[in-house]
C-alpha cells in the first residue's frame, strides 16, 4: 500500500505498512488482537507496546483508510458496506 505517511524507515511506519497490508487482505476486517498476533508473527523483533500504540492510532493517522465498525474491530473503508 502506497502512502506518503507512511516513512518505512521508521518502526512505526513499518507497522502502519503491515497493518495496512494485513487489512487489505481481510476485507470483513481484523479485531484487533488478532491484528496485533499477526504483526508480531510477521516482524517479532517490535515491542508489543509499539505494535499495540500503532494499531490504536490507525483510525486517527488514516481516516480516510480505515475505520471501526464495531469496538475492537478495524477494517478498511473500501470495504464499507
Amino acid at each position: 500500500m502506497n502512502d506518503s505517511r507512511i516513512n518505512l524507515s521508521t518502526i512505526t511506519g513499518r507497522i502502519n505498512a503491515i497493518a495496512l497490508e494485513l487489512l487489505d487482505k481481510n476485507p470483513e476486517g481484523i479485531r484487533w488482537v488478532d491484528l496485533a498476533s499477526m504483526i508480531k508473527r510477521l516482524d517479532p523483533n517490535l515491542h508489543p507496546k509499539t505494535v499495540n500504540g500503532s494499531i490504536w492510532k490507525l483510525t486517527y493517522k488514516f481516516p480516510d483508510k480505515v475505520y471501526k465498525p464495531t469496538k475492537g474491530l478495524f477494517r478498511l473503508l473500501k470495504y464499507k458496506e
